[in-house]
């Protein structure tokens, strides 16, 4: 569902710019809310979220799921915890729909669907361990990287149930923009993938906004 924000980018407290490859690691509060902007189109942001209480408290993409009765995320759709918990509102949303089933590219993955030349590749994995390693504030570890959101990504479900990797329905200016229900930990890795159409073989920067509560 497309939903426009009321939100102005200028009142925004925090900006950031992610270039491709790069990550975003940072604590949004409850009542802020984050807008994940796609500055050229066709960009692929890969997206855990944990409870920054506890973070073995985290999105879960069965729980979330189940409860709204659909695959893809957009306007409207809470993002709920493996407690069952709300952890974030998806407030607005100019692209239409997300995965959270396709999961995020890593070398093994790569290494399956393409070829073995590909394995020294950089993949939104390798950013999330970086990520955990560089910032040992937050208490995660690889063994804290589960599934995930791909936010912008176009993944079908095809009629035989599989998944297949289209060409990207974002377009440049589109964002997805949530509410944090409780303090969660941002992780988002800004995919590199230049294997599948996902951002159209091209890489591009994304940028991280956030506005204070009211």
């Amino acid at each position: 569902m497309i939903k426009e924000s009321d939100l102005q980018a200028e009142q925004a407290s925090q900006r950031e710019v992610v270039p491709a490859g790069d990550y975003y690691m940072q604590v949004l509060k409850a009542g802020q809310t984050l807008r994940i902007l796609d500055l050229e189109g066709n960009q692929a942001a890969d997206t855990l979220f944990y409870s920054a209480a506890d973070p073995s408290e985290r999105y879960s993409a069965m729980d979330t799921i189940r409860e709204q009765g659909n695959v893809y995320l957009t306007a409207g759709t809470k993002l709920l915890s493996n407690l069952g918990r709300e952890m974030l509102t998806i407030t607005a949303d100019t692209c239409g729909h997300h995965d959270t089933l396709g999961g995020a590219c890593a070398t093994e993955s790569n290494t399956v669907r393409y070829s073995l030349d590909k394995k020294c590749m950089h993949a939104c994995r390798d950013s999330w361990l970086l990520a955990v390693a560089e910032n040992e504030q937050y208490g995660l570890t690889k063994r804290d990287i589960t599934h995930n959101i791909n936010f912008f990504m176009n993944v079908p479900i095809t009629a035989a149930g599989g998944l297949t990797f289209e060409d990207g329905i974002s377009g440049a200016g589109k964002y997805v923009e949530m509410r944090a229900e409780m303090d969660v930990i941002v992780l988002m890795s800004n995919c590199p993938q230049l294997n599948n159409p996902c951002n159209g073989y091209n890489p591009t920067p994304v940028e991280m906004l956030i506005w204070d509560a009211a």
